[in-house]
């Protein structure tokens, strides 16, 4: 079980992106998947082993999708010791009302869900949010962006929300979906199926995330590879005018030529 693998990966995040903090509430954003449950139990082997304090509370979010019963996981979470706390909104019957007819669900959904959980995160003083995002999710977002979106953009390992209420964690950045699911599997996780996403889908993100799972099986390295792009930008290589000074560049002095122009920045520009 490649446990103690994830768990040094997760780490690695946490340090190289300075995600946790000495005496951080960290409000750990459960779905009732395999993710956001492995996540905690990552997180919680990690506090008990670091060198500073921190703590960890586990909200899952009850949209009143049919058939959705937390039992089994909020007494899988109570093994782990764990209290689950959940919250209770009907989204489920907006989602069915705003949407139109054959598109898919998930956009209005997760916006929705995100609202309810920083508001939440909010009011109880919690300090982080942390959510289960994976490596192969930042690749397929990745992806997901170039294809239909017209922009390189993925999901960030920590991200102020946009009203600055919100500090945003993804401890499993590194992390590969075939490692977590064995790690899953050997937990015993009781999953809780999503009947919304499931009754219509998002055709885009399962085509793409197909395409590279296809890829893969070609060249094993290459969603390794497509994460260590996303650490390795090179601005003077793209076109992006905002985040290169393409009209300045004649204006460089020799010592900055020397230097070379990918360590050159807009603002030194």
């Amino acid at each position: 079980m490649p446990l103690d693998k994830i768990r040094r990966q997760t780490v690695a995040a946490i340090s190289e992106y300075d995600l946790i903090k000495s005496n951080d509430k960290v409000m750990v954003a459960v779905s009732g998947g395999k993710d956001s449950a492995v996540m905690l139990v990552l997180l919680d082997a990690i506090r008990k082993r670091a060198p500073y304090p921190f703590t960890l509370h586990p909200v899952l979010l009850d949209q009143k999708q049919p058939g959705f019963d937390v039992a089994a996981f909020a007494s899988w979470v109570k093994d782990h010791g764990y209290e689950l706390e959940v919250l209770e909104e009907d989204t489920y019957s907006i989602v069915l009302n705003k949407t139109e007819e054959g598109k898919s669900y998930c956009g209005l959904c997760s916006r929705l869900r995100r609202g309810i959980l920083y508001n939440h995160a909010a009011k109880m003083g919690f300090h982080k949010i942390a959510l289960g995002h994976h490596r192969d999710d930042l690749n397929t977002t990745l992806m997901m962006n170039l294809f239909f979106n017209g922009r390189i953009a993925s999901m960030p390992p920590k991200l102020l929300s946009d009203d600055g209420r919100n500090m945003v964690i993804r401890p499993l950045v590194y992390v590969q979906e075939e490692d977590i699911k064995k790690v899953a599997m050997a937990l015993k996780v009781p999953v809780i199926p999503c009947n919304l996403c499931g009754s219509n889908g998002n055709m885009q993100r399962s085509r793409v995330k197909k395409l590279l799972k296809d890829l893969e099986g070609e060249h094993p390295f290459m969603n390794a590879s497509l994460l260590k792009a996303q650490q390795n930008i090179r601005a003077s290589q793209l076109l992006d005018k905002n985040h290169w000074a393409f009209s300045k560049l004649e204006e460089l002095s020799d010592d900055e030529r020397a230097i070379g122009v990918e360590d050159m920045t807009l603002n030194s520009l």
